[in-house]
């Protein structure tokens, strides 16, 4: 299948590292032009060198702001203009028991992983209706689905997550303009890998802890291992593309198996 998306324009939040990163690399990579968003001016200068070192692509561009407010938002949708790919790939998640989250935490990771992506897509999807052509794309979780206990703020956050993303595909019916969402599993970042470190100890070899992690903690996953973030980059590419215009109001697993579920 060769995917072209020359001529578009992708903002991707979050993009300086990890899953966001890789998803920039291949929209890039496919031909869009690419707006990097993150909250560090210095790890986006380092994310666009990195895709700028790839052979014949174009230069990304780099927004800094803080997309857990108002204003951060308004900042991105200035500086990034026209948007025909959104990819709502911003987000915070840590490990804390239920019963000790605070309000303070549940606002934070709803201002952060839900509104950042409602507020973009207000702003930036009636355009995409205008011109009858767009993409948007909502990274949840596995714990959006199977939520967990010592996560719950964060797997509710994803939980609303698709169904906004639900919501507004409904708002683009009838229109070239599709809204999904992307149901990533457990996945090999460097935040994940620092988790994994803190759990079993840094002497641990890594392959070990992997595996350790994934028998113990991660157990329902059927393919036993960390996904890789090109893995999820690839679904996103996917429906980024003209080839899936008929995709829409979905939520995409690519988890590895880990929901035990037929149905998201």
């Amino acid at each position: 299948m060769k995917i072209d998306l020359s001529g578009k324009t992708a903002l991707v939040t979050g993009s300086s590292q990890g899953i966001g990163l890789a998803i920039a690399k291949e929209l890039t990579k496919s031909g869009a032009t690419v707006v990097l968003s993150g909250r560090s001016q210095d790890s986006l200068d380092s994310a666009a060198a990195d895709i700028s070192a790839l052979a014949d692509v174009r230069k990304p561009r780099t927004v800094a702001a803080d997309l857990g407010t108002k204003r951060g938002v308004a900042e991105l949708v200035s500086e990034a203009g026209q948007v025909d790919i959104l990819v709502n790939n911003l987000g915070i998640y840590e490990s804390k028991d239920a019963l000790d989250i605070t309000d303070e935490d549940w606002q934070e990771y709803l201002d952060v992983n839900l509104l950042s992506a409602v507020r973009l897509t207000r702003a930036l999807l009636p355009a995409m209706l205008q011109q009858n052509w767009g993409r948007v794309l909502y990274l949840a979780s596995d714990a959006a689905i199977a939520v967990p206990h010592d996560m719950l703020h964060y797997g509710v956050s994803k939980t609303a997550l698709v169904a906004a993303a639900r919501g507004y595909a409904k708002v683009a019916a009838g229109s070239g303009v599709t809204v999904n969402s992307v149901i990533a599993g457990p996945t090999r970042t460097d935040g994940a890998v620092r988790f994994i470190r803190e759990k079993f100890g840094p002497d641990m070899p890594w392959e070990e802890a992997e595996g350790k992690f994934m028998s113990t903690e991660r157990s329902a996953s059927l393919i036993r291992r960390l996904i890789d973030p090109l893995e999820i980059a690839n679904m996103v590419v996917y429906l980024s593309s003209p080839q899936a215009s008929a995709t829409t109001g979905g939520a995409l697993r690519v988890d590895g198996g880990y929901v035990d579920s037929i149905f998201p």
